[in-house]
C-alpha cells in the first residue's frame, strides 16, 4: 500500500527489548506492531524511533534524526517515556527536540500502543474514534493530561 501521500506520524518511544527489568517485553512489542499496522490500514504513513534505556543510544541524535527524516504533521510521544519519574529528564529531551527539529508538527501522547491511530484520526479528522488523550500545540486542540527493535527511525506499511 501506497502511504507516500498521506500524512506523516513519527512515533517516539522505549525500545521493550531494551528497557531493563524483570518483565516479559514480547506484549508491548506485539502491542506496538498491531498499533503500527492499523496505520498501514487506514492509509497512514508511520515511522517509529525506538530508543532504549540501556544506554546504547545518544538519544539526541537518534531522535534528531528522525526529526529531521520528515516533515511530520503528528510526533507522537509514547507512555514509556512518560509514566516514570524516573524518566522525566529523558521525556523533557524529547519534547525540546520536537519542538526544535519538527516545530509545525502537532505533539501527541498515547494512552497504549494500540491507541496511536485513534489520535492521529481523531486530530486530523479521517475518523471519530476513541483512544484521544489530547495534542499539544496544535490550534484549537484540547489540552489534555499527557499520557523497535533500534535506535532508528523505521518505516511501517
Amino acid at each position: 500500500m501506497d502511504t507516500t501521500a498521506s500524512p506523516r506520524v513519527l512515533v517516539i518511544g522505549l525500545d521493550p527489548y531494551r528497557v531493563p527489568g524483570p518483565w516479559d517485553p514480547e506484549p508491548v512489542a506485539k502491542a506496538i506492531e498491531a498499533g503500527l499496522t492499523k496505520f498501514a490500514e487506514h492509509g497512514v504513513g508511520v515511522e517509529t524511533c525506538l530508543i532504549g534505556l540501556d544506554g546504547s543510544d545518544d538519544v539526541e541524535v537518534v531522535i534528531g534524526n528522525a526529526l529531521r527524516a520528515h516533515p511530520w504533521k503528528c510526533v507522537t510521544v509514547g507512555g514509556g517515556l512518560r509514566h516514570s519519574d524516573d524518566q522525566v529528564g529523558l521525556l523533557e529531551q524529547v519534547i525540546n527536540l520536537i519542538r526544535r527539529y519538527a516545530p509545525d508538527a502537532a505533539i501527541a501522547f498515547n494512552s497504549t500502543p494500540d491507541t496511536i491511530l485513534s489520535l492521529f484520526l481523531s486530530r486530523f479528522g479521517r475518523a471519530d474514534v476513541g483512544g484521544f488523550r489530547g495534542i499539544l500545540g496544535v490550534p484549537g486542540a484540547a489540552q489534555m493530561r499527557p499520557e523497535r527493535r533500534s535506535g532508528h527511525a523505521l518505516p511501517h506499511g
